[in-house]
């Protein structure tokens, strides 16, 4: 996914026409529209708040890496669940932090009733259905499982791969 494409669905999934991004930037419709064609990419000084008003990062707008689709793998490809990894992205205002755990200590976490004195941020891991995210992936549900933005632009998104 290009730039211009990252740039023209993050804007629709925030729900803003290209003129309203030109309003709170203070650049042209025809600016906007060029970066969402691919014809010339915003001033890099523009990205932090671009990804403020679509409530992204700078990263996710930059990253070549493709976003992990929700995938059901079946039984006879899918990898030893021992093997596997949850990601654990919180986004709040300008703090971001990543971890990264094996399902195994996930799984070992939730059967010692740990799981729930963990903090990542201002996000209590006791909100999250450990037991049935462990439950989706040992049936064979891999990727992006759960991507929350609260109003006030935080976001935890949930990946297993």
């Amino acid at each position: 996914m290009t730039i211009g494409q990252k740039l023209s669905e993050k804007r629709r999934r925030a729900g803003l026409t290209q003129e309203c991004v030109s309003e709170h930037l203070g650049v042209t419709p025809q600016a906007v529209s060029k970066w969402e064609n691919d014809v010339s990419c915003p001033d890099i000084s523009l990205l932090p708040e671009i990804a403020r008003l679509y409530k992204t990062t700078v990263d996710e707008i930059l990253s070549c890496e493709p976003e992990r689709e929700v995938a059901l793998i079946s039984e006879n490809v899918r990898k030893d669940v021992n093997d596997m990894v949850l990601h654990v992205s919180v986004c709040d205002g300008g703090d971001k932090v990543k971890i990264n755990l094996p399902l195994i200590l996930v799984t070992t976490l939730v059967e010692s009733e740990s799981i729930g004195n963990i903090n990542i941020g201002n996000v209590n891991m006791a909100n999250i259905d450990f037991k049935a995210i462990l439950a989706m992936t040992h049936s064979g549900v891999v990727g992006r499982l759960l991507e929350i933005e609260s109003e006030d632009g935080a976001t935890v998104v949930i990946e297993v791969d």
